[in-house]
């Protein structure tokens, strides 16, 4: 394998910055950079508020489950749907008044989409918002290519962990506003097509509009796709009431019900010279109210069998360290252990086979988790779902120092008490083949750092995406750095700079995890990467993902094959996006385009429709 070439060499290990940042304060964490030694103490960037929501009663509200969408009619012989992306207001607790939300279909998560492998559907994502922003706008973020002067709210919807052609991908610079008047460089198709050539999975479906993606999406703009095969029909697992999808986010709330989001950096943080525009990015966002499928901390009842959960975390920033206890609802308090998460399938689809989840599961933000839960030894009982995972996320660095706004408690099960329905269910022992990516394979290897180091014009902290030959990074809008070509294998090598972990997404393409490393422990320049040598990925980053986490002081090496590969996926040539998926950092400039190049002996044609009607 060849190695890339590049000016950083760094020398301090995993062990040793999980060391050194465990002994500091938050401020010399959020902000940090690597550079040939130790941590350089930089003050943070940490978003800190003294807002508060209104004090609501828990485990009033029972989840609900969101709808799924209908065609309305065919195009080019195939399922066509069209969905409005719309402001509504929405109860999202029995105690608040109604909440002005977008959202797509009428709702607050939009409805399920449910595809069938290997059939192709069509959508118009059909742009209906207001002319004002819902939420406070930072006009000053990309205003050289944003013209936030324009008429309407911009929009775009990406399918996240779609296999598609670039032009229906989501790319951030093909928005548009109500009914197309204005659009982005990138915009090409009123319609999207996806061909849904891939392995069964669960998507999901969010706005991915330049500078607002994080205002987008916490304003309601997401739903899930799921994606079916005849073989995962065939493996017999709960299905119809027993599959329920979820998504956990996290919300603040006005005293009117209205959302709450920061329109500054706080204060208190004294950073720089305080001169930041009016509404400024805040360089995360943690809610201090947990909103499941568009309620605040709602509960599920369930009877004492098996269920599959479709886990996904929709979150802006906020991680999910996830675990089911028992608890005392009158007391509050939390008792032994409840039910294990068994994984059947991530973000790219089924498991080779299903993984008991030991401890905790964690979920970074965009990452998804198939589990199937047994609740029929738990009869009559009330089952929390807990979260200890700390809004200022460093993996085994985590302290909880950290948690400036900590969010344990997500929503409760509660399993009926008729143990004659108990049933219990094995699952079967093999779930689907996944082909293996060979490193022996391997046409390019690609050195690629996270960095929080650069400050942009007001002083305001840059979470950047680098490489071994500029590892400070690059802005958004600079020239593409990643170019792949149509049927080569590379192994992408994410090295995380930073003080705190990062969820990094690939459009496009789904990837395998090789493993993890110190980041001195590999200099790419002198260094091979030793498969033997790396921490293995966890049983359940296994198969096929489109989001690994990434925590500080470490590298972690994925292979991707651009193209299909053994059957799965399709041919694909264009510009797509990379990044993270904190979406503050994603706007605010942790995110890459990266372009797919025909091969020699290939055209560009995709299956594809690129018409605008």
């Amino acid at each position: 394998m060849r190695g890339s070439t590049g000016p950083f060499k760094p020398n301090l290990s995993r062990r040793k910055l999980l060391v050194a940042s465990g002994a500091t304060g938050i401020a010399a964490l959020a902000g940090c950079t690597m550079d040939n030694t130790e941590p350089e103490e930089t003050e943070t960037a940490e978003t800190i508020t003294t807002h508060s929501s209104p004090d609501l009663e828990k485990w009033v509200d029972d989840l609900p489950r969101p709808g799924v969408l209908e065609p309305t009619g065919t195009k080019e012989g195939d399922p066509y749907y069209e969905v409005e992306m719309s402001e509504t207001e929405q109860q999202l607790h029995s105690d608040l008044p109604a909440t002005t939300v977008w959202g797509y279909g009428g709702g607050f998560p939009g409805p399920t989409i449910e595809a069938q492998q290997g059939e192709p559907i069509r959508v118009r994502w059909q742009n209906n918002l207001p002319d004002e922003h819902l939420l406070p706008v930072d006009t000053s973020i990309h205003s050289d290519i944003i013209p936030y002067d324009t008429e309407g709210v911009h929009a775009v919807t990406h399918l996240h962990g779609g296999n598609v052609e670039a032009e229906s991908d989501g790319h951030a610079q093909a928005w548009y506003t109500r009914d197309f008047a204005e659009t982005g460089p990138e915009f090409e198709s009123k319609d999207d097509y996806y061909a849904n050539d891939q392995p069964a999975s669960t998507l999901w479906y969010h706005d991915h509009a330049l500078g607002i993606t994080r205002l987008n999406v916490y304003a309601g703009l997401a739903g899930f796709y799921l994606l079916r095969s005849e073989r995962e029909q065939n493996l017999d697992l709960p299905d119809g009431e027993y599959e329920v999808p979820i998504v956990l986010q996290d919300r603040s709330f006005n005293e009117d019900g209205s959302l709450f989001y920061p329109t500054a950096i706080s204060e208190e943080q004294d950073i720089g010279d305080g001169s930041y525009p009016d509404p400024s990015i805040v360089p995360q966002f943690y809610g201090d109210t947990s909103v499941v499928n568009g309620k605040a901390w709602p509960r599920l009842s369930v009877e004492p069998r098996s269920y599959r959960l479709r886990l996904l975390n929709g979150a802006n920033s906020r991680y999910y360290n996830l675990k089911l206890l028992q608890y005392d609802e009158s007391s509050g308090e939390l008792d032994a252990d409840g039910p294990q998460f068994v994984q059947i399938g991530n973000d790219g689809g089924l498991l080779s086979e299903p993984v008991e989840v030991g401890d905790r599961l964690e979920l970074s933000g965009g990452q998804r988790a198939d589990v199937v839960v047994d609740f029929s030894e738990y009869a009559g009982e009330t089952l929390l779902l807990h979260n200890d995972a700390p809004a200022l996320y460093r993996g085994e660095a985590d302290n909880p120092d950290d948690d400036l706004v900590p969010l344990p408690e997500i929503m409760l099960f509660d399993v009926g008490d008729d143990e004659t329905t108990a049933d219990s269910y094995d699952l079967p022992s093999e779930l689907v083949q996944v082909p293996e990516i060979p490193t022996d394979s391997v046409d390019n290897e690609r050195y690629l750092t996270l960095n929080a180091g650069d400050t942009d014009e007001y002083d305001r902290k840059l979470h950047l995406l680098g490489t071994a030959d500029d590892p400070s990074g690059h802005m958004v809008n600079d020239a593409v750095t990643e170019e792949p070509t149509l049927g080569d294998t590379e192994i992408w090598s994410f090295v995380n700079r930073t003080g705190m972990s990062h969820p990094i997404h690939l459009h496009l393409v789904h990837f395998q995890v090789l493993g993890r490393q110190g980041i001195g422990d590999y200099d790419p320049d002198e260094d091979d990467i030793e498969l033997d040598a790396l921490e293995e990925p966890a049983p359940y980053e296994q198969g096929w993902n489109d989001v690994v986490n990434v925590d500080p002081g470490e590298v972690v090496h994925v292979i991707v094959h651009f193209g299909e590969y053994e059957g799965l996926f399709s041919d694909q040539t264009g510009e797509y996006m990379w990044h993270c998926h904190m979406l503050e950092h994603e706007d605010h400039d942790m995110m890459r385009p990266y372009t797919v190049s025909p091969s020699a002996d290939e055209g560009t044609e995709t299956d594809g429709d690129d018409s605008n009607e």
